[in-house]
């Protein structure tokens, strides 16, 4: 059973979750039914959950498997937690007055968690490390 991957994936459609409902709070609250409604903080906050889309599904595939390929080990759970609190912090880095540090924090524990499963599957892949 893939158990780091399923916390994974299941903490990932919480967040996305949370995105969305920010998203559609405001646009209630702003009465725009579609896009932004030339609203900064929706803009900002669409933003925010695009980016989340747009990293997370090849993100959660490679997590899989690598821990599948048995090549998880010990540092594959805190290096997931580590991307799930990226996306998290990249979210609040969004906000026009949110955690400024937020989005290149989220940025870079992206891609350094993606490079590390890359490098982990191609290993996996290769038998060579």
């Amino acid at each position: 059973m893939l158990q780091t991957s399923l916390c994974l994936a299941s903490a990932a459609v919480v967040i996305n979750f949370w995105l969305v409902m920010r998203i559609g709070k405001l646009r209630h609250a702003n009465k725009v039914s579609i896009g932004d409604g030339g609203i900064e903080i929706i803009t900002r906050r669409m933003r925010a959950q695009a980016n989340f889309i747009e990293q997370t599904p090849l993100t959660l595939i490679l997590f899989g498997l690598v821990e599948a390929a048995g090549r998880g080990g010990q540092w594959l759970a805190p290096l997931g937690a580590a991307f799930i609190l990226s996306r998290v912090a990249h979210a609040y880095g969004m906000e026009e007055n949110g955690l400024k540090s937020g989005r290149p924090i989220g940025m870079l524990v992206g891609m350094v968690t993606q490079l590390t499963l890359i490098v982990s599957a191609l290993g996996a892949a290769t038998g060579r490390f």
